[in-house]
């Protein structure tokens, strides 16, 4: 069930700071956001408040406001999997765990596991994902996310050739005749809240037509992403190389699929050919510390990755190699397990703070809409609570974005808007009855599971 949700109108939000991520990184204080309609209006001062003029005023004087967060890989079609592939290697956890899982998805379980999905990443104050979806039913995953109120991108899995479980796959004929009329269905939907990703699973999942033929019907559909995963494992990465005889992004590269509007999950491993690609096709990284470190695929080098001027987000994965969706735990790790390689100055927190909000809009072309609060973009807003047992003693702005990513967890979320309307507020969903999707998630997930045997 899906609660009614909060209605757009004239809002004030006051809270004690305003952690803006625009050019100048500036933080606003005494000051508070206006938002008509969807977007963000004005600042206004504290002192020339006139409350009368607005459907609501939201004191918020003891939490900070900040751009609701933007993860740029995620797998909503797998958090019911959660707890159940652990401790395996990537190609094993595919091949024993995930294809069986989602090959049994019906289009039940996959409407749970998209709720619950986006239930957690809302609670966690992400406001805007780019989703890997699977082979199946993409159409359910694209109806909840309209149903929803959040902002992202979502386009089946695509895989034509599948060594690892032969029962999933479908034909290259087919693959192509869903994308083009899920695209056409749904691309920029609910007023472009919602829009169409085309997601070859990986090169081994994928004929070089495929890959080819996404990218060529992309065009049609401005403003959509290619999105797949690369270079993850080095088992992945011999893998490409025995059958094409290059390494994973020189392949992408060879057939003509990179370009700004493609987003690489991973790049763990890549040669300096590779990156020399990546930063003359402008392709662009979301990176998933937590998942790269769990299957035991190794460490990015997104610090030289940065130095070389390549595009670097931050994404959670999925659930069943994480084990959750939030961007907390996302931010932390990408700067942390730098730090002993690459000194302790490395990814500091104002830069880790970046690519979890405007550096992600900025990948996925959202730039002039959201990822930081400014006048005349859209109100996707996090208000967030650092004035915890947890956080710092100091009001200084350094201690602000070391406090945001150092120190706070998803239960620090207070609020959440995205286009202008709260779907979370003072910890309470406004979409979901998490009761009710818990209990019917574990109810799907049970007949999901009878089904494989």
């Amino acid at each position: 069930m899906i609660k009614s949700m909060s209605k757009k109108g004239r809002i004030l939000i006051i809270p004690k700071k305003i952690v803006t991520a625009d050019k100048a990184n500036s933080i606003i204080k005494n000051q508070a956001v206006e938002i008509f309609d969807n977007k963000i209006s004005a600042f206004i001062p504290l002192n020339e408040i006139q409350k009368q003029n607005y459907d609501e005023v939201y004191n918020a004087h003891d939490l900070t406001l900040i751009p609701g967060f933007i993860q740029t890989h995620v797998h909503l079609s797998q958090t019911l999997f959660r707890g159940l592939a652990d401790e395996l290697p990537l190609l094993e956890w595919l091949r024993l765990k995930i294809f069986p899982f989602e090959n049994a998805h019906n289009e039940q379980s996959l409407r749970m596991t998209t709720k619950l999905s986006i239930n957690e990443l809302l609670m966690g104050g992400t406001t805007t994902f780019l989703d890997m979806g699977t082979l199946r039913y993409g159409e359910v995953v694209l109806q909840e996310m309209i149903n929803s109120g959040i902002r992202g991108f979502s386009g089946k899995c695509l895989i034509d050739i599948n060594d690892l479980y032969s029962d999933f796959k479908s034909s290259t004929k087919d693959e192509i005749k869903d994308i083009t009329n899920l695209a056409q269905s749904f691309h920029n939907s609910a007023d472009e809240r919602v829009k169409y990703s085309f997601s070859p699973r990986f090169v081994l999942s994928c004929t070089q037509k495929l890959l080819k033929e996404t990218k060529e019907i992309m065009k049609d559909f401005p403003g959509s992403i290619y999105h797949t995963h690369s270079s993850e494992s080095l088992q992945e990465i011999d893998e490409v190389r025995k059958r094409f005889h290059k390494e994973n992004i020189e392949y992408f590269n060879s057939i003509g699929v990179l370009d700004d509007h493609t987003v690489l999950a991973h790049c763990v491993h890549t040669s300096d050919n590779e990156r020399k690609m990546l930063k003359d096709r402008n392709t662009r990284i979301a990176h998933c510390p937590s998942a790269n470190m769990k299957l035991g695929s190794g460490i990015a080098p997104i610090p030289q990755y940065l130095k070389e001027g390549i595009s670097v987000t931050l994404g959670a994965d999925g659930a069943p190699c994480n084990n959750n969706l939030s961007i907390f735990n996302e931010m932390r790790l990408a700067s942390l397990i730098q730090k002993p390689v690459h000194g302790a100055e490395v990814l500091d927190a104002k830069t880790i703070f970046s690519m979890a909000t405007i550096e992600g809009a900025r990948a996925l072309h959202l730039e002039s809409e959201v990822g930081s609060i400014e006048v005349g973009k859209k109100a996707d807003l996090v208000l967030i609570d650092i004035d915890s047992y947890s956080n710092s003693y100091s009001d200084s702005e350094e201690s602000v974005y070391s406090d945001i990513v150092f120190s706070s967890t998803t239960e620090n979320v207070r609020s959440v808007m995205v286009d202008g309307r709260w779907l979370i507020k003072g910890r309470e969903s406004l979409v979901y009855d998490q009761k009710e999707i818990i209990s019917k998630g574990k109810e799907e997930l049970a007949k999901l599971m009878k089904r494989i045997l």
